[in-house]
Protein backbone atom coordinates (compact mmCIF):
# COMPACT_ATOMS: atom_id res chain seq x y z
CA UNK A 1 0.00 0.00 0.00
CA UNK A 2 1.37 3.46 -0.95
CA UNK A 3 2.49 5.95 2.05
CA UNK A 4 3.50 8.70 -0.59
CA UNK A 5 2.55 12.32 1.50
CA UNK A 6 0.84 14.34 -0.32
CA UNK A 7 2.18 17.84 -0.93
CA UNK A 8 1.77 20.70 1.61
CA UNK A 9 -0.77 22.72 -1.02
CA UNK A 10 -2.25 21.37 -3.98
CA UNK A 11 -0.22 22.23 -7.48
CA UNK A 12 -2.10 23.09 -10.86
CA UNK A 13 0.22 21.83 -13.17
CA UNK A 14 1.13 24.51 -16.16
CA UNK A 15 -0.90 24.32 -18.80
CA UNK A 16 1.54 25.54 -22.37
CA UNK A 17 -1.06 27.61 -24.36
CA UNK A 18 -1.61 26.69 -27.99
CA UNK A 19 -3.10 30.35 -28.30
CA UNK A 20 -0.49 32.31 -26.71
CA UNK A 21 -1.60 35.91 -28.97
CA UNK A 22 -5.15 35.71 -27.75
CA UNK A 23 -5.62 37.72 -24.68
CA UNK A 24 -8.56 39.86 -23.29
CA UNK A 25 -10.33 41.14 -27.15
CA UNK A 26 -10.95 44.53 -27.76
CA UNK A 27 -14.56 43.88 -27.85
CA UNK A 28 -14.59 43.14 -24.17
CA UNK A 29 -12.74 45.97 -23.29
CA UNK A 30 -14.66 48.21 -25.09
CA UNK A 31 -17.92 46.70 -23.91
CA UNK A 32 -16.75 46.57 -20.14
CA UNK A 33 -15.72 50.72 -21.14
CA UNK A 34 -18.99 51.19 -22.59
CA UNK A 35 -21.42 49.80 -19.36
CA UNK A 36 -18.88 51.29 -16.61
CA UNK A 37 -19.06 54.87 -18.40
CA UNK A 38 -22.87 54.27 -19.14
CA UNK A 39 -22.12 54.93 -23.02
CA UNK A 40 -24.08 54.46 -26.08
CA UNK A 41 -22.14 50.62 -27.18
CA UNK A 42 -22.01 51.10 -31.15
CA UNK A 43 -18.88 48.96 -31.12
CA UNK A 44 -21.11 45.66 -30.18
CA UNK A 45 -21.91 43.77 -33.76
CA UNK A 46 -25.47 42.76 -32.71
CA UNK A 47 -29.20 44.35 -32.06
CA UNK A 48 -30.39 46.16 -28.97
CA UNK A 49 -34.11 45.52 -30.05
CA UNK A 50 -36.02 42.33 -30.22
CA UNK A 51 -37.34 39.70 -32.81
CA UNK A 52 -40.43 39.38 -34.63
CA UNK A 53 -42.90 37.66 -31.44
CA UNK A 54 -43.63 35.07 -33.81
CA UNK A 55 -40.65 33.32 -34.04
CA UNK A 56 -40.66 33.76 -30.17
CA UNK A 57 -44.25 32.19 -30.52
CA UNK A 58 -43.09 28.81 -32.80
CA UNK A 59 -40.53 28.74 -30.14
CA UNK A 60 -42.69 28.22 -27.25
CA UNK A 61 -45.01 25.79 -29.76
CA UNK A 62 -41.99 23.44 -30.39
CA UNK A 63 -41.16 23.18 -26.83
CA UNK A 64 -44.70 22.63 -25.78
CA UNK A 65 -45.11 20.38 -28.50
CA UNK A 66 -42.37 17.92 -27.32
CA UNK A 67 -38.98 19.23 -28.97
CA UNK A 68 -36.77 19.14 -26.51
CA UNK A 69 -34.80 15.60 -27.26
CA UNK A 70 -31.48 15.36 -29.44
CA UNK A 71 -32.13 16.05 -33.10
CA UNK A 72 -30.58 14.18 -35.85
CA UNK A 73 -26.85 15.65 -36.04
CA UNK A 74 -26.67 16.94 -38.99
CA UNK A 75 -30.23 19.29 -37.99
CA UNK A 76 -33.80 18.71 -38.40
CA UNK A 77 -35.09 17.94 -42.13
CA UNK A 78 -37.61 20.52 -42.54
CA UNK A 79 -34.84 23.39 -41.43
CA UNK A 80 -32.37 21.51 -44.01
CA UNK A 81 -35.16 21.22 -46.73
CA UNK A 82 -36.23 25.17 -45.69
CA UNK A 83 -32.42 25.70 -46.75
CA UNK A 84 -31.40 24.22 -49.86
CA UNK A 85 -34.88 25.85 -51.26
CA UNK A 86 -34.02 29.41 -50.07
CA UNK A 87 -30.46 29.07 -51.65
CA UNK A 88 -32.10 27.77 -54.47
CA UNK A 89 -34.34 30.44 -54.68
CA UNK A 90 -32.16 33.02 -54.07
CA UNK A 91 -28.46 32.10 -55.73
CA UNK A 92 -29.92 28.92 -58.13
CA UNK A 93 -27.99 26.08 -57.15
CA UNK A 94 -29.76 23.27 -55.74
CA UNK A 95 -28.06 21.63 -52.59
CA UNK A 96 -29.44 18.34 -51.23
CA UNK A 97 -30.89 18.78 -47.86
CA UNK A 98 -29.56 15.23 -47.11
CA UNK A 99 -25.89 15.11 -47.85
CA UNK A 100 -25.46 18.95 -48.39
CA UNK A 101 -26.54 21.30 -45.72
CA UNK A 102 -25.35 20.65 -42.32
CA UNK A 103 -27.81 22.66 -39.18
CA UNK A 104 -24.44 24.56 -36.73
CA UNK A 105 -24.39 26.52 -33.36
CA UNK A 106 -23.93 29.57 -35.17
CA UNK A 107 -21.36 30.46 -37.98
CA UNK A 108 -18.13 30.66 -35.55
CA UNK A 109 -18.64 26.81 -35.17
CA UNK A 110 -19.31 26.34 -38.80
CA UNK A 111 -16.06 28.15 -39.45
CA UNK A 112 -13.66 26.56 -36.80
CA UNK A 113 -15.79 22.98 -38.03
CA UNK A 114 -14.87 23.89 -41.88
CA UNK A 115 -10.94 24.33 -40.73
CA UNK A 116 -10.37 21.38 -38.94
CA UNK A 117 -12.14 19.20 -41.63
CA UNK A 118 -9.85 20.24 -44.01
CA UNK A 119 -6.60 21.84 -42.61
CA UNK A 120 -3.75 19.85 -41.78
CA UNK A 121 -0.56 20.95 -39.72
CA UNK A 122 1.93 22.96 -42.18
CA UNK A 123 -0.79 23.65 -44.39
CA UNK A 124 -1.35 27.45 -45.36
CA UNK A 125 -4.59 29.55 -45.36
CA UNK A 126 -5.04 32.53 -47.14
CA UNK A 127 -7.07 35.31 -45.06
CA UNK A 128 -8.15 38.61 -46.57
CA UNK A 129 -7.16 41.34 -43.65
CA UNK A 130 -9.24 43.21 -42.03
CA UNK A 131 -11.16 39.73 -40.52
CA UNK A 132 -13.19 38.25 -37.85
CA UNK A 133 -11.13 37.97 -35.47
CA UNK A 134 -11.95 33.89 -34.91
CA UNK A 135 -10.31 33.07 -38.31
CA UNK A 136 -6.46 33.11 -37.15
CA UNK A 137 -6.96 31.61 -33.94
CA UNK A 138 -8.85 28.53 -35.63
CA UNK A 139 -6.40 28.00 -37.99
CA UNK A 140 -3.75 28.32 -35.44
CA UNK A 141 -5.80 25.28 -33.58
CA UNK A 142 -5.83 23.15 -36.51
CA UNK A 143 -1.91 23.46 -36.99
CA UNK A 144 -2.37 25.33 -40.23
CA UNK A 145 -0.13 28.47 -41.29
CA UNK A 146 -1.94 31.69 -41.57
CA UNK A 147 -0.80 33.67 -44.53
CA UNK A 148 -2.45 37.52 -44.21
CA UNK A 149 -3.08 39.14 -47.31
CA UNK A 150 -4.46 42.95 -46.87
CA UNK A 151 -7.89 44.13 -48.73
CA UNK A 152 -6.69 47.63 -50.62
CA UNK A 153 -6.44 50.26 -47.71
CA UNK A 154 -8.73 52.57 -48.19
CA UNK A 155 -11.43 50.75 -50.24
CA UNK A 156 -11.39 47.12 -48.74
CA UNK A 157 -11.18 45.68 -52.23
CA UNK A 158 -9.37 42.28 -52.74
CA UNK A 159 -6.15 42.81 -54.80
CA UNK A 160 -6.38 39.72 -56.80
CA UNK A 161 -2.44 40.38 -57.42
CA UNK A 162 -1.55 40.02 -53.97
CA UNK A 163 -3.72 37.13 -53.54
CA UNK A 164 -2.17 35.27 -56.49
CA UNK A 165 0.85 35.95 -55.09
CA UNK A 166 0.20 34.31 -51.65
CA UNK A 167 -1.11 30.86 -53.21
CA UNK A 168 1.23 28.37 -52.93
CA UNK A 169 1.46 24.50 -53.43
CA UNK A 170 1.02 24.40 -49.69
CA UNK A 171 -2.28 26.27 -49.77
CA UNK A 172 -5.05 24.94 -48.76
CA UNK A 173 -7.82 27.50 -48.27
CA UNK A 174 -8.71 31.18 -48.83
CA UNK A 175 -11.33 32.93 -46.36
CA UNK A 176 -13.86 35.08 -48.12
CA UNK A 177 -16.33 37.03 -46.35
CA UNK A 178 -18.86 38.87 -48.21
CA UNK A 179 -20.94 41.61 -46.97
CA UNK A 180 -17.48 42.28 -45.17
CA UNK A 181 -16.49 43.04 -41.53
CA UNK A 182 -15.95 45.28 -40.44
CA UNK A 183 -15.13 46.98 -43.39
CA UNK A 184 -19.03 47.04 -44.97
CA UNK A 185 -18.23 46.37 -48.29
CA UNK A 186 -19.77 44.34 -50.44
CA UNK A 187 -17.84 42.01 -53.23
CA UNK A 188 -18.97 42.46 -56.71
CA UNK A 189 -19.60 39.65 -59.60
CA UNK A 190 -16.19 40.65 -61.22
CA UNK A 191 -14.69 39.80 -58.44
CA UNK A 192 -16.30 36.79 -57.38
CA UNK A 193 -15.42 35.72 -61.25
CA UNK A 194 -11.90 36.61 -60.81
CA UNK A 195 -11.33 34.56 -57.49
CA UNK A 196 -13.48 31.69 -59.41
CA UNK A 197 -10.75 32.11 -62.58
CA UNK A 198 -7.56 32.19 -60.17
CA UNK A 199 -8.07 29.11 -57.99
CA UNK A 200 -9.70 26.77 -61.19
CA UNK A 201 -6.35 25.31 -61.60
CA UNK A 202 -5.49 24.42 -57.99
CA UNK A 203 -7.17 22.35 -55.14
CA UNK A 204 -7.68 25.01 -52.83
CA UNK A 205 -11.15 25.01 -50.87
CA UNK A 206 -12.99 28.79 -49.95
CA UNK A 207 -14.97 29.35 -46.22
CA UNK A 208 -17.31 31.77 -47.42
CA UNK A 209 -18.68 33.47 -44.54
CA UNK A 210 -22.09 34.72 -45.88
CA UNK A 211 -23.27 35.79 -42.38
CA UNK A 212 -24.57 39.50 -43.46
CA UNK A 213 -26.06 37.71 -47.03
CA UNK A 214 -29.23 39.61 -46.63
CA UNK A 215 -27.97 42.98 -45.75
CA UNK A 216 -26.87 44.02 -49.02
CA UNK A 217 -27.87 48.21 -49.90
CA UNK A 218 -28.67 50.72 -52.93
CA UNK A 219 -30.25 48.01 -54.71
CA UNK A 220 -26.77 45.86 -55.13
CA UNK A 221 -27.32 41.75 -54.97
CA UNK A 222 -25.12 39.63 -52.36
CA UNK A 223 -22.65 37.28 -54.55
CA UNK A 224 -22.81 34.59 -53.09
CA UNK A 225 -20.46 31.66 -53.87
CA UNK A 226 -23.39 29.52 -54.55
CA UNK A 227 -23.99 31.54 -57.98
CA UNK A 228 -20.57 30.15 -59.58
CA UNK A 229 -20.00 26.81 -60.06
CA UNK A 230 -16.10 27.03 -60.23
CA UNK A 231 -16.52 28.54 -56.53
CA UNK A 232 -19.22 26.50 -55.02
CA UNK A 233 -17.85 23.25 -56.35
CA UNK A 234 -14.83 23.83 -53.88
CA UNK A 235 -17.07 26.13 -51.17
CA UNK A 236 -18.25 25.70 -47.77
CA UNK A 237 -20.54 28.60 -47.74
CA UNK A 238 -21.60 29.36 -43.65
CA UNK A 239 -24.48 31.45 -42.89
CA UNK A 240 -26.35 32.68 -39.59
CA UNK A 241 -29.98 32.50 -38.48
CA UNK A 242 -28.80 35.33 -35.64
CA UNK A 243 -27.75 37.78 -38.10
CA UNK A 244 -30.60 37.49 -40.34
CA UNK A 245 -33.20 37.45 -37.48
CA UNK A 246 -32.33 39.64 -34.87
CA UNK A 247 -31.72 36.16 -32.63
CA UNK A 248 -27.94 36.50 -32.39
CA UNK A 249 -27.78 34.50 -28.88
CA UNK A 250 -29.79 31.38 -29.68
CA UNK A 251 -26.27 30.31 -32.04
CA UNK A 252 -27.73 28.60 -34.79
CA UNK A 253 -26.18 29.04 -38.20
CA UNK A 254 -26.11 26.65 -41.05
CA UNK A 255 -23.46 24.99 -43.97
CA UNK A 256 -23.65 24.50 -47.37
CA UNK A 257 -20.89 22.88 -49.06
CA UNK A 258 -20.73 19.63 -51.88
CA UNK A 259 -21.42 16.28 -50.66
CA UNK A 260 -17.87 15.35 -50.02
CA UNK A 261 -16.72 18.06 -48.14
CA UNK A 262 -19.80 17.91 -46.44
CA UNK A 263 -18.71 14.30 -45.38
CA UNK A 264 -15.84 15.30 -43.66
CA UNK A 265 -17.41 18.40 -42.17
CA UNK A 266 -19.87 16.54 -40.11
CA UNK A 267 -17.21 14.24 -39.04
CA UNK A 268 -16.03 17.29 -37.33
CA UNK A 269 -19.18 18.38 -36.43
CA UNK A 270 -20.55 15.18 -34.61
CA UNK A 271 -17.83 15.49 -32.37
CA UNK A 272 -17.41 19.16 -31.76
CA UNK A 273 -20.71 20.00 -31.15
CA UNK A 274 -22.85 16.77 -32.11
CA UNK A 275 -26.34 18.53 -32.93
CA UNK A 276 -28.06 22.01 -32.34
CA UNK A 277 -30.88 23.59 -30.05
CA UNK A 278 -33.96 21.35 -31.05
CA UNK A 279 -37.06 23.85 -30.13
CA UNK A 280 -35.32 26.50 -31.94
CA UNK A 281 -34.33 24.34 -34.84
CA UNK A 282 -37.90 23.81 -35.43
CA UNK A 283 -39.22 27.28 -34.74
CA UNK A 284 -36.61 28.12 -37.50
CA UNK A 285 -37.93 25.77 -40.20
CA UNK A 286 -41.17 26.89 -39.53
CA UNK A 287 -40.69 30.62 -39.49
CA UNK A 288 -38.54 30.44 -42.68
CA UNK A 289 -41.92 29.49 -44.75
CA UNK A 290 -42.60 33.02 -45.30
CA UNK A 291 -39.50 34.42 -46.85
CA UNK A 292 -40.80 38.10 -46.31
CA UNK A 293 -38.20 38.28 -43.28
CA UNK A 294 -35.17 38.08 -45.28
CA UNK A 295 -35.98 39.66 -48.04
CA UNK A 296 -36.93 42.57 -46.11
CA UNK A 297 -33.93 42.88 -44.65
CA UNK A 298 -32.10 44.71 -46.98
CA UNK A 299 -34.71 47.88 -46.86
CA UNK A 300 -34.89 47.78 -43.03
CA UNK A 301 -31.15 47.94 -42.26
CA UNK A 302 -31.01 50.50 -44.97
CA UNK A 303 -32.86 52.78 -43.63
CA UNK A 304 -31.27 52.66 -40.41
CA UNK A 305 -27.98 52.93 -42.14
CA UNK A 306 -29.34 56.41 -43.69
CA UNK A 307 -30.50 57.39 -40.42
CA UNK A 308 -26.90 56.99 -38.57
CA UNK A 309 -24.89 58.06 -41.95
CA UNK A 310 -27.35 61.53 -42.06
CA UNK A 311 -26.52 62.37 -38.90
CA UNK A 312 -22.97 61.73 -38.95
CA UNK A 313 -22.50 63.85 -41.59
CA UNK A 314 -24.49 66.60 -40.78
CA UNK A 315 -23.18 66.47 -36.96
CA UNK A 316 -19.99 65.12 -36.90
CA UNK A 317 -16.40 66.30 -39.04
CA UNK A 318 -16.10 62.52 -39.64
CA UNK A 319 -15.12 61.08 -43.24
CA UNK A 320 -17.98 58.66 -44.10
CA UNK A 321 -16.75 55.01 -45.60
CA UNK A 322 -19.12 53.50 -48.28
CA UNK A 323 -21.35 50.96 -46.56
CA UNK A 324 -22.25 48.44 -48.82
CA UNK A 325 -23.57 45.93 -46.72
CA UNK A 326 -23.65 44.23 -43.13
CA UNK A 327 -25.04 46.40 -40.07
CA UNK A 328 -21.72 48.50 -39.80
CA UNK A 329 -20.59 51.85 -40.62
CA UNK A 330 -16.96 53.26 -40.87
CA UNK A 331 -15.74 56.76 -40.71
CA UNK A 332 -12.26 58.16 -40.64
CA UNK A 333 -11.28 59.82 -37.71
CA UNK A 334 -8.10 61.99 -39.09
CA UNK A 335 -10.42 65.20 -39.31
CA UNK A 336 -11.44 64.87 -35.71
CA UNK A 337 -8.60 63.92 -33.87
CA UNK A 338 -4.61 62.75 -33.92
CA UNK A 339 -5.50 59.59 -31.63
CA UNK A 340 -4.45 56.48 -32.99
CA UNK A 341 -7.77 54.33 -33.46
CA UNK A 342 -7.64 52.65 -30.14
CA UNK A 343 -6.74 55.74 -27.98
CA UNK A 344 -9.53 57.48 -30.05
CA UNK A 345 -12.04 54.67 -28.95
CA UNK A 346 -10.93 54.42 -25.55
CA UNK A 347 -11.09 58.37 -25.26
CA UNK A 348 -14.89 58.34 -27.19
CA UNK A 349 -16.14 56.27 -24.60
CA UNK A 350 -14.73 57.96 -21.87
CA UNK A 351 -15.18 61.29 -22.53
CA UNK A 352 -18.03 61.52 -25.47
CA UNK A 353 -20.26 58.38 -24.32
CA UNK A 354 -19.86 56.47 -27.30
CA UNK A 355 -18.16 52.91 -28.24
CA UNK A 356 -17.09 52.21 -31.22
CA UNK A 357 -14.53 49.57 -32.77
CA UNK A 358 -10.91 50.22 -33.94
CA UNK A 359 -10.22 48.98 -37.63
CA UNK A 360 -7.30 47.95 -36.42
CA UNK A 361 -8.22 45.38 -33.95
CA UNK A 362 -9.21 43.22 -37.18
CA UNK A 363 -5.08 43.67 -38.20
CA UNK A 364 -3.01 40.99 -37.26
CA UNK A 365 0.14 43.87 -37.12
CA UNK A 366 -2.81 46.19 -36.00
CA UNK A 367 -2.25 48.34 -38.98
CA UNK A 368 -3.83 51.45 -37.93
CA UNK A 369 -5.36 54.17 -41.06
CA UNK A 370 -7.21 56.46 -39.23
CA UNK A 371 -10.73 54.37 -39.15
CA UNK A 372 -13.51 53.17 -36.83
CA UNK A 373 -16.54 51.23 -37.08
CA UNK A 374 -19.95 51.75 -35.89
CA UNK A 375 -22.51 49.15 -35.59
CA UNK A 376 -25.85 50.11 -36.47
CA UNK A 377 -28.16 47.52 -35.82
CA UNK A 378 -29.85 49.50 -32.78
CA UNK A 379 -33.21 51.17 -31.72
CA UNK A 380 -33.55 54.47 -33.97
CA UNK A 381 -33.57 56.53 -30.72
CA UNK A 382 -30.36 54.60 -29.68
CA UNK A 383 -28.56 55.76 -33.12
CA UNK A 384 -30.23 59.25 -32.19
CA UNK A 385 -28.54 59.35 -28.63
CA UNK A 386 -25.51 58.65 -29.96
CA UNK A 387 -25.43 60.87 -32.63
CA UNK A 388 -26.18 63.20 -30.04
CA UNK A 389 -23.20 63.01 -28.17
CA UNK A 390 -21.05 62.49 -31.45
CA UNK A 391 -22.02 66.48 -32.20
CA UNK A 392 -19.88 67.42 -29.36
CA UNK A 393 -17.15 66.45 -31.56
Amino acid sequence: MSTATPSSSPRTPEIATKLPAVGTTIFTVMSTLAAEKNAVNLGQGFPDFHCDPKLLEDVTAAMAAGHNQYPPMPGIPSLRDAIAAKIEALYGRSYSAATEITVTAGATQAIITAILAIVRPGDEVIVLEPCYDSYVPNIDLAGGKVVRVPLVPGTFRPDFDKIAAALTPKTRAIIINTPHNPSATVWTEAEMRQLEDLLAPTDVFVISDEVYEHMVFDDARHESVARFPGLAARSFIVSSFGKTYHVTGWKVGFVAAPAPLMAEFRKVHQFNVFTVNTPMQHALAQYMARPEPYLELPAFYQRKRDLFAAGLAEKTRFKLLRSEGSYFQCVDISAVSDLSEADFCLWLTREIGVAAIPLSAFYGDGFDQRVVRFCFAKKDETLLAALDRLAKL
